[in-house]
């Protein structure tokens, strides 16, 4: 790939608390989506991969699942967020990794938001 066309994907960042379920589903989802590079992370200490500023900084567009993703991510980066697009697509933790139900709300949710091929 091209530098050039590796500078024109849009980095999106997918955030929930144990980046177990939500998010993993979210990355795995969307990747390999033309135009997009994805990245997942979770809010909580035991997460399986802990959201950290370099994530914050790689990323275009964060989408989190719920309000309080969005709360913790405001109270320890609010630096780091400055100029970012923040996203709470309203995803309650009911849902079991890479289910069709998952798969189904989350890209309903994002397409709202971008243009995702089918």
């Amino acid at each position: 790939m091209l530098d050039t066309e590796r500078n024109q994907q849009q980095k999106l960042l997918f955030i929930c608390s144990c980046n177990q379920r939500r998010s993993v589903t979210a990355e795995r989802l969307f990747d390999g989506c033309t135009g997009y590079e994805v990245q997942s992370a979770g809010t909580e200490h035991g997460a399986r991969t802990k959201v950290a500023r370099e994530h914050i900084e790689w990323a275009d567009m964060i989408f989190v699942m719920e309000p309080k993703h969005l709360q913790r991510l405001r109270s320890k980066f609010k630096e780091a967020l400055k100029g970012k697009r923040l996203i709470c697509l309203q995803v309650p933790d009911k849902f079991g990794c890479m289910t069709l139900e998952l798969m189904k709300e989350l890209r309903q949710k994002v397409s709202l938001y971008l243009p995702i091929p089918r």
